[in-house]
């Protein structure tokens, strides 16, 4: 997932902040969950479910989730990955069919009449050199799309996605008797550049397989104590649009300004006329963001240059939202340049569409479907109701949130060590930020990603 944590600074203290009352809370539920996790709970309807997993996880997932970890590629690159998972889905006996919108494959499960249950893990990782102090840091490297060759990590726990599926697929193989439908795994590639979803339904996902009745997808996260379930309803991550804009000029000598139009000026501008359409131009109870993160012009002192490059990303909360903030973007972008006198052959060029996903939101029908069935066998209710931290996207939108109309179940799986927890209690130490060299999370989590995907894909099958 795109975090919405904040980025790691250049030391080992991590900026994402946790309030001393937050993380007492947090490892009251850590050691909460622990009972849980070694069978302490009377309220768990499956023990065998959970001993299962743990025999699984300690005779296969554990090294699974080490290969993961230290062998990650980049979007669209996952190709060892991509076989590694295949692999261990024909292993069980599963179908798969991998080339799927790139490097995607989708395994299938058919055991008698039902609905059709999506389960999803996305694959690919990030160009991050590892600093997480792991015994088995990755210190894998890869060419990416430009040709460079870049450092590749698991900053963001895919590895603990796909090793989650795996259990799940061997929990529903193994108990066949305990549901009827069909169920289509899906390993999805290039979920850190939102582009691999909308690859593969470009690429006949649902024309091939079908369309699901549900889909489930989960995600780890650093911050919250190791095995902690939870889940909302309605809007889960905001929608995110990648814009570039190509701000052209008339460029000369910088001691003769008067005789261009300056892009680097008129981009100058229109960053902050961008900041206008938030503050003044959007209802301010709909949440919306635009950063300008990169801003590229010139080449030397005294040359006023032909033109600029802005990279943007914007998020929001609606689809109603989002139209507005592109549209406004695009009125912007030729406002200002003619206000600066360009002509309209040299108004700024705006391109969109390229990297973008809609808002990821729960179907809140089918939340409350899975919820008791969670609590039953977890021993405790996972749903939130508080409001999110930030503006983080995830492309798993795709599946449910185009023209398809899926109902989704989007949830997380805590990450955070207890070692780690404690610290943080103490006040030595923050989480690890996502998408940081610091990243790291506790591998025992892969075991409540399996008891959570697997009740919540059983409960859906059994009762659409």
């Amino acid at each position: 997932m795109e975090s919405h944590f904040m980025p790691a600074s250049n030391s080992r203290t991590f900026l994402f902040k946790c309030s001393k009352k937050v993380a007492r809370l947090a490892l009251s539920l850590a050691v909460m969950l622990q009972g849980f996790a070694i069978g302490q709970s009377a309220q768990a309807a499956d023990e065998a479910l959970k001993s299962n997993i743990d025999a699984y996880y300690e005779s296969h997932l554990s090294e699974l989730f080490l290969w993961f970890h230290q062998h990650p590629e980049l979007g669209f690159l996952e190709q060892e990955t991509a076989a590694r998972l295949a692999a261990e889905l024909r292993a069980l006996g599963i179908e798969v069919t991998e080339g799927v919108g790139g490097t995607g494959l989708v395994g299938m499960i058919r055991n008698g009449s039902g609905p059709l249950v999506l389960v999803r893990a996305d694959m690919d990782g990030l160009p991050i050199l590892e600093d997480s102090g792991l015994s088995y840091a990755s210190r894998n490297r890869q060419i990416n799309m430009s040709g460079e060759d870049v450092p590749v990590m698991h900053a963001c726990g895919h590895d603990m996605h796909m090793t989650s599926l795996v259990g799940t697929a061997k929990m529903l193989m193994d108990n066949k008797d305990k549901w009827s439908g069909t169920v289509m795994l899906v390993g999805q590639p290039a979920e850190e550049i939102i582009n691999g979803a909308k690859a593969m339904l470009e690429d006949g996902l649902y024309q091939r397989f079908g369309v699901p009745d549900y889909a489930i997808g989960l995600h780890v996260s650093s911050g919250s104590p190791s095995g902690l379930v939870t889940v909302r309803e309605g809007i889960v991550q905001s929608s995110s649009d990648s814009v570039d804009i190509k701000v052209r000029g008339i460029g000369g000598h910088g001691a003769y300004p008067h005789q261009t139009i300056d892009p680097i000026y008129v981009s100058s501008q229109l960053v902050i006329a961008l900041q206008g359409i938030i503050s003044r131009q959007i209802n301010p109870l709909a949440p919306a963001v635009i950063t300008v993160g990169s801003f590229q012009g010139g080449s030397k002192h005294n040359i006023i240059s032909n033109e600029v490059d802005l990279q943007l990303t914007v998020r929001a909360d609606s689809e109603e939202t989002r139209n507005e903030v592109l549209s406004r973007i695009r009125d912007m972008a030729a406002n200002i340049g003619r206000l600066n006198g360009l002509p309209d052959d040299l108004l700024p060029v705006v391109r969109m569409g390229f990297e973008s996903t809609p808002t990821n939101v729960n179907n809140r029908e089918a939340v409350n479907k899975v919820l008791p069935a969670w609590e039953e066998q977890l021993g405790y209710d996972p749903l939130l109701t508080s409001q999110r931290p930030g503006m983080g996207a995830e492309d798993f939108a795709y599946f449910t949130q185009t023209e398809h109309k899926v109902p989704g179940v989007f949830f997380s799986i805590g990450g955070t060590p207890p070692d780690l927890m404690r610290e943080i209690v103490a006040g030595r130490t923050n989480a690890p930020p996502h998408h940081s060299a610091f990243f790291r999370i506790d591998p025992n989590s892969v075991k409540s990603g399996v008891e959570a995907m697997y009740t919540a894909a059983v409960e859906l099958l059994n009762n659409p």
